[in-house]
């Protein structure tokens, strides 16, 4: 197994939890899935260079409101990824075609670049700092039929935390499409992970070096390093998950570093180091890391034993 066995246990642990509050209450659901749904969006566009903010992509994507002083381009680049996740979240085939794939590009591109939206590219591209060579347009076709193959028959036997990360992985490192590969790769990520019961992940703007680094030794050969990073934006998703639905008391209850950090022997700049390394369960919140007394008494517990 390539992902931590601790990490993939403790995501095991919460997933069968969450499921066990089945079936989720609609109302708090759809409430959650619009606050996950604009926080993916805001930082998979952020990713690509997209100058929305947090506060101006709710505004357009639940008030309908034009953002003054920004473009057209970054008006569709938003509404698009909210389309796209809505189309995801409605998918309910069990294997995933190579047509699907480009119906997400053509929901990513549309209005943007509709002469290619849905279509793959016909010329070389290549990634910014990034040493790999692009795989070559007259080889894109069956490169994509092959990950589509891999997708669904999985000779590799990946549980689907890694699969959803070679499958990211592997579209970056075809790069199919003229424009739009990243944003597309996220799609297809989440949607492996929401097609087999698991909420979608956010892999945040502020984190972007950190997955492009991952990334790369991907595509060198080095897969481990970016499903650990996919395992651990995944946990995040649980811990908010749960955070809704489970009842809460004063042990479960998330709460800053900061605050936690002076019940215990650790500094928040400790706690936070701990957090980023996945060593300690914590979730981000409005960009500050959030943990519960539970999760920090399991890791002090841990630590003392032998």
């Amino acid at each position: 197994m390539l992902i931590a066995n601790k990490v993939y246990k403790r995501i095991l642990e919460k997933k069968k939890i969450l499921s066990s509050y089945r079936p989720l209450n609609k109302l708090q659901l759809n409430r959650l899935k619009q606050e996950f749904l604009v926080d993916y969006v805001y930082n998979s566009t952020a990713i690509e260079g997209n100058t929305l903010t947090l506060n101006e992509t709710r505004l357009l994507l639940e008030e309908g409101i034009t953002i003054s002083g920004k473009s057209l381009r970054e008006h569709l680049d938003a509404t698009n990824q909210k389309q796209a996740i809505e189309w995801i979240e409605e998918f309910t085939k069990k294997n995933i075609r190579e047509i699907d794939i480009l119906m997400l590009h053509k929901l990513t591109l549309k209005g943007i670049s509709d002469y290619w939206a849905g279509k793959y590219k016909t010329s070389q591209n290549r990634i910014i700092g990034s040493k790999l060579k692009t795989t070559p347009p007259y080889k894109v076709k069956s490169e994509m039929g092959n990950l589509v193959y891999l997708i669904n028959k999985n000779p590799q036997k990946y549980n689907t935390i890694e699969l959803a990360a070679f499958s990211h992985h592997e579209l970056v490192r075809i790069h199919p499409f003229v424009d739009g590969n990243g944003r597309t790769a996220r799609l297809i990520s989440n949607l492996i992970l929401i097609n087999r019961g698991f909420p979608p992940v956010i892999i945040r703007n502020i984190d972007r070096k950190k997955y492009f680094d991952c990334l790369e030794k991907a595509h060198f050969g080095n897969l481990k390093p970016f499903a650990d990073f996919i395992a651990l934006r995944l946990e995040e998703s649980l811990i908010r998950y749960l955070n809704s639905f489970v009842k809460t008391t004063k042990s479960n209850e998330l709460l800053p570093l900061s605050v936690l950090a002076k019940e215990t022997p650790y500094s928040q700049e400790y706690l936070s180091l701990l957090a980023r390394k996945g060593t300690l369960p914590a979730t981000k919140i409005d960009g500050v890391w959030h943990t519960s007394r539970d999760e920090i008494k399991k890791y002090m517990k841990a630590i003392k034993q032998p």
